[in-house]
């Protein structure tokens, strides 16, 4: 069946036949083997064997005529089959594709093929379905949408929090009337896309200003305002309205420092599907106390850094010079450290004056110094103790941050510990790759001991208590489920905040309801 007179191939290819085209010759035993499998093909061949046997004459094919009607006839069956024609509506996803069909005749193992498509589903059905919910709400509201109108809209249309209908409400250049019409927000959503997108991306549509590649924090303004003005837990506020901004500005750095990663002070459309930004404002919409949210908007977490700030500025022009983070807790930080956050080698300062920190350098340095477990943090340390810039953590540069809390801790009259004992200790924590010197990938594998090697380096009361540290503590915190080590700070530091107000009101049975005198201190 597969002799070369019929496997031959055309003159055209100058005699060369099949030994110069390999490919085609597989291609065409595959097809053979196809065909063999065929139970009308196997009946052929044992009917040609026993006409050979008896003797009769058996037709062969010539191989000028091998595209000859009555070769066609013959040979028939050797035409690999067409594709099965495709039935009127879907099939079973449970059925076996051609493919499968014909896997299991070779004797392979058939391969499933689900079904992929459902009539009446997808991206056209999805948009016909919220665009019939939008007109349904102009049909309750023909002369056009309110801001709590708009926010019923975005929530149970669209999924997304209520924070958010105020940048689409002014967005939208509502005129005297103060509503939204139906044809400026339909062809808004028309433009924007906004029918096909998830949740993140209708955000970033929401937030980002026209043209914009992401979101700026001049673009959260909006959102924080509407939330000072609305929720039951800010209520207080509303005769401050200097505190009104403090708190937007701290929580809008809160959230540029956790999900910027870029540090492009934009945040992209990558970092903000990757980050917890709407979770957060939904347990804002869901919690009537905002000391609750813990992400970016708890408000006793902004009094803390705000009380922080304010200690260390002495003179009030909302700038800190060396000597003032020197005296940063109780004069915890060496004054080499100090020094590197100055030179700017962690980030540069939003003032422009490497002699002065602002309020939002300020928010970076608190943040990753009350928890060095988070990438930000992380990197921010490693940067500052990067001596020579090379992304390696060198004995020589550890030794250089320790030596002066040697030199403390002899000045203090404490039992000093030596720099290499210290260091084979941690050194067994991390485990680092290359034993000469720690990356920051060491330092991320193992975050709770990478805080530790920091705090040994330039972080004197910090060292003083791991030394001291009472186990069976801290496996308690560790037992505490979603709390942070900033949560845990944060909390410690209100509570004496509090305390030495004199105006704390009560703490209920879960020890999280303050009184609002207790936030209401005069600062």
């Amino acid at each position: 069946m597969s002799s070369p007179q019929m496997l031959d191939l055309s003159p055209s290819l100058g005699g060369r036949g099949m030994q110069s085209f390999s490919c085609s010759k597989l291609k065409l035993d595959s097809l053979f083997v196809q065909w063999f499998s065929l139970s009308s093909s196997q009946h052929l061949v044992l009917q040609l064997l026993e006409d050979v046997k008896a003797g009769k004459p058996v037709p062969t094919a010539s191989p000028s005529k091998v595209s000859s009607p009555h070769t066609s006839h013959a040979f028939s069956s050797s035409t690999p089959p067409l594709s099965p024609r495709k039935s009127s509506g879907p099939s079973s996803p449970f059925s076996l594709s051609p493919i499968a069909h014909n896997s299991a005749k070779l004797g392979t193992p058939p391969i499933f093929i689900p079904q992929f498509y459902f009539p009446g589903t997808g991206p056209g059905a999805a948009h016909k379905a919220s665009a019939d919910k939008v007109d349904a709400f102009f049909a309750v509201y023909p002369q056009g949408l309110s801001l709590d109108n708009l926010k019923a809209l975005l929530k149970q249309v669209f999924g997304l929090p209520t924070p958010l209908a105020y940048p689409l409400f002014y967005k939208m250049a509502p005129g005297e009337e103060g509503l939204v019409s139906r044809a400026a927000l339909r062809a808004w959503l028309d433009r924007a896309g906004f029918w096909g997108l998830d949740g993140p991306g209708r955000a970033m549509e929401i937030l980002r200003a026209p043209g914009s590649a992401g979101v700026t924090p001049a673009d959260l303004k909006p959102v924080l305002a509407g939330i000072l003005i609305s929720h039951p837990g800010l209520e207080f506020l509303a005769e401050s309205p200097e505190f009104q901004e403090r708190y937007a500005e701290t929580v809008i750095h809160r959230i540029f420092y956790s999900l910027n990663r870029s540090g492009t002070g934009v945040l992209s459309q990558r970092e903000l599907r990757r980050g917890d930004l709407l979770a957060a404002l939904g347990e804002v919409d869901a919690q009537d106390d905002i000391n609750r949210v813990a992400r970016y908007f708890s408000y006793e977490h902004f009094y803390v850094i705000y009380c922080k700030f304010w200690d260390l500025d002495t003179d009030h022009d909302f700038l800190l010079s060396r000597d003032d983070l020197l005296r940063y807790g109780n004069h915890a930080l060496t004054f080499r450290i100090t020094e590197r956050i100055f030179s700017q080698a962690a980030r540069p300062f939003s003032t422009g004056n490497p002699a002065q920190m602002g309020y939002e350098d300020f928010i970076w340095f608190i943040l990753s110094e009350e928890d060095k477990t988070t990438d930000t943090s992380l990197e921010y340390w490693f940067r500052c103790c990067d001596l020579d810039g090379d992304e390696h953590l060198h004995s020589s540069e550890l030794y250089y941050f320790y030596e002066e809390q040697l030199h403390r801790m002899e000045c203090l009259s404490q039992e000093s510990v030596s720099y290499f004992d210290v260091m084979g200790q941690l050194h067994d924590m991390l485990n680092p790759e290359n034993s000469t010197y720690y990356t920051l990938g060491d330092l991320k594998r193992n975050r709770a001991m990478a805080g530790t090697l920091f705090n040994v380096l330039f972080n004197l009361n910090k060292f003083v208590q791991f030394e001291t540290r009472d186990p069976f503590s801290a496996r308690q915190e560790r037992e505490e489920i979603g709390v942070t080590e900033w949560d845990r700070f944060a909390r410690q530091e209100y509570q004496r905040l509090a305390d030495d107000d004199g105006e704390v009101e009560a703490v209920d049975a879960g020890g999280n309801t303050w009184g609002a005198s207790a936030l209401e201190v005069d600062l």
